[in-house]
């Protein structure tokens, strides 16, 4: 069979599981069989994508096309289902009023879950879990492996002034003395400089610093220090249309594929030769 025809017949069958799966969970949950929000969808063929261009998430490469972990996702999931995507670039403190006003279909933009976000929008399950990470002087920090060698008053730790890592900070290591700064640039620029034992910071800017400068830091923890759940986000009352996309999540959860694309673009920079200057 020609690889065109095996690549229809993939998007054909997704679609199939998706529907019959849809079809036992409304029917279990005794809820209406009746789908209204993913038929427009289907009717029109097309997944209109709100974003926001933030490294890694979404970016333009050298040629302007739009490219990151979001991007895969958003196009990924039309893929399977069968439909073109359509992505629209739009302001992050504007993406929730501009989702409800229907400008596009659903969010994928890493927008983390929060009980006043849910006031709002309707979240899938998470697809995505990003957050706060550690990266190390390898100078200073040398043989540091477990948290309580880091909570220490011989330890100092940066992070950026008002930022939520400032608290993840105190939390995780309330012996260490917390250096506080005006940027994340500047709380690195400590470390590599020797005047500070790590530096804590949202994934992936430890991860891909630790990548930069492999030389100077080094990430001593597999684990995140805090665990973030990123969902995509839709309408209140759209409830068809959020359980299709938690079937999809499923199911490219479960096949590694969410796993693979988010470690590509969070804990490399193969990536990075692609993009834009200035990103």
């Amino acid at each position: 069979m020609k690889r065109l025809g095996m690549e229809r017949l993939k998007r054909v069958s997704f679609k199939a599981l998706f529907a019959s799966v849809l079809s036992l969970s409304f029917a279990a949950s005794s809820l209406a069989a009746e789908t209204p929000n993913l038929d427009k969808l289907n009717e029109r063929g097309t997944l209109r994508v709100g974003m926001s261009t933030f490294v890694p998430w979404a970016m333009r490469d050298k040629q302007g096309d739009l490219i990151g972990f979001e991007i895969d996702v958003a196009k990924r999931l039309a893929e399977d289902s069968g439909w073109k995507v359509e992505f629209v670039p739009t302001a992050w403190d504007g993406i929730i009023p501009a989702l409800l006003a229907q400008k596009f279909d659903v969010i994928i933009g890493g927008m983390s879950i929060t009980p006043e976000r849910s006031k709002s929008v309707l979240f899938t399950s998470p697809y995505s879990h990003s957050g706060v990470q550690i990266a190390a002087s390898k100078e200073l920090a040398e043989g540091f492996s477990e948290l309580s060698d880091f909570d220490s008053r011989r330890v100092k730790i940066a992070a950026r002034r008002g930022a939520f890592t400032v608290q993840v900070a105190r939390e995780t290591f309330p012996k260490a003395k917390i250096l506080q700064f005006d940027d994340d640039a500047q709380a690195f620029q400590e470390v590599l400089n020797g005047n500070a034992h790590a530096v804590i910071a949202s994934s992936p800017k430890p991860e891909h610093e630790a990548v930069k400068n492999s030389d100077k830091l080094f990430i001593p923890f597999t684990e995140r220090l805090s665990k973030g759940n990123e969902a995509f986000a839709v309408r209140l009352g759209e409830e068809d249309k959020a359980a299709f996309f938690n079937v999809w999540i499923k199911a490219r959860t479960e096949d590694g594929w969410l796993k693979e694309r988010y470690e590509y673009w969070f804990s490399t920079l193969d990536w990075q030769d692609q993009i834009a200057s200035g990103q």
